[in-house]
């Protein structure tokens, strides 16, 4: 038991967090010893990435704060003005809110933002997902988390041992697992047959029907590449045709080129297969992912929440590259004739069995009693110099 209600501040600054993070929210908020104070940020804030926030309050979630931070553009330099602002305005929102603890997950610069605000405030940072291994510039963002960070709670093993091994001390971590595998094991499948037809554009989608599922997101070290890779992905699922739910990507450099690649296939073709949405819930996405009868493209969610329904992913580009998965996932380049030649097998193959790599469903009580039992610290060392 804490001594006192302990504050707990969850900043959310894309769906893709608002979907791991929720089961970790809603035991947070059902916790007498704790209080959860959300804040949204990024594009969970802004209408053409489906203002996700509306979503947190639909939830029952009230929403205590909000940080305005992207820079328009979609170019490296924005997204490291965003960064900036980003400091500013989270520091203005932990002065104002007062939290016990700032609780983080994943690798976006929004929340690396949100890290050096409430490291330099001397306010306790916890870390979910840290320790993990991708491509694009989220690695750096990632680990540069963990070193802020006073509390870790890695989905993996490897993930813990990488913390571990990056100089933090044992004692602050713990191996949880993914908290969306807390619901997404038990989810069915059943989906409204109209919900595509009053969400998102495009050709007719069924969720009764056999579909694919597609995220891809720009690769920011690749900068300059996504019109040429994203054009070989729409040509393989244009040559397939078979009926696609394509979520629109993220903001990240580079994201602009894909969306226009994306309305220019539209405009010029008859694209009666593709269905684009802006943004799902996560409860609703998450079905998705366990209907479809593969998942194509970069998303980490495609590695990550796959292993618990076991659904055939074909992964690629470069952007998830040395992400443990499981053997549900098959890597191509970002090529046209390879891409079809995965996508064939894996629809062959049909679904796998379930993996317990990212956890066994217990994710958010682990880190809630952790949470509970943390003793603050401010000064961090790396570990190897107590054992000195």
């Amino acid at each position: 038991m804490v001594e006192s209600v302990r504050r707990v501040c969850a900043v959310l600054v894309d769906r893709a967090n608002y979907g791991r993070m929720h089961p970790v929210m809603r035991a947070i908020q059902a916790d007498p010893d704790l209080d959860l104070l959300t804040v949204c940020a990024g594009t969970m804030l802004l209408e053409r990435f489906g203002q996700a926030e509306k979503i947190v309050s639909a939830d029952g979630f009230k929403i205590d704060g909000r940080v305005f931070l992207e820079v328009e553009g979609s170019i490296p330099a924005t997204m490291a003005k965003s960064i900036g602002l980003g400091v500013i305005e989270f520091s203005t929102e932990f002065q104002r809110l007062q939290p016990d603890m700032v609780l983080l997950i994943g690798d976006r610069y929004e929340a690396l933002a949100a890290a050096i605000a409430a490291a330099y405030m001397n306010i306790p940072l916890a870390h979910i997902q840290g320790g993990e291994v991708s491509g694009s510039i989220d690695e750096s963002a990632r680990h540069a988390i963990t070193k802020f960070a006073h509390l870790h709670f890695p989905s993996t093993k490897r993930s813990a041992e990488f913390i571990t091994r990056m100089g933090e001390r044992p004692d602050t971590v713990f191996n949880v697992g993914c908290p969306s595998g807390d619901y997404i094991r038990s989810l069915d499948t059943s989906l409204p047959a109209d919900l595509f037809a009053k969400t998102g554009v495009g050709g007719p989608l069924s969720a009764d029907n056999p579909f694919f599922l597609v995220i891809y997101h720009p690769v920011t070290t690749h900068f300059g590449s996504e019109r040429q890779q994203i054009q070989q992905l729409i040509d393989a699922l244009a040559e397939l045709a078979q009926p696609t739910l394509w979520i629109w990507p993220n903001i990240d450099a580079g994201a602009d080129d894909i969306s226009k690649a994306l309305r220019t296939y539209r405009e010029h073709n008859r694209a009666d297969w593709l269905h684009l949405v802006k943004n799902l819930d996560p409860i609703t996405f998450q079905k998705c992912l366990k209907k479809t009868i593969c998942a194509i493209g970069n998303s980490s969610s495609f590695i990550r929440d796959s292993t618990f329904s076991g659904t055939p992913v074909v992964l690629v580009g470069a952007r998830q590259t040395g992400r443990e998965h499981g053997g549900n996932l098959i890597a191509v380049p970002p090529q046209k004739r390879s891409i079809m030649d995965a996508i064939r097998s894996q629809v062959t193959h049909g679904r796998y069995p379930i993996s317990n790599l990212y956890g066994d469903g217990e994710a958010s009580m682990r880190m809630i009693e952790k949470i509970k039992s943390f003793q603050p610290y401010r000064q961090k060392m790396l570990h190897y110099v107590s054992e000195n």
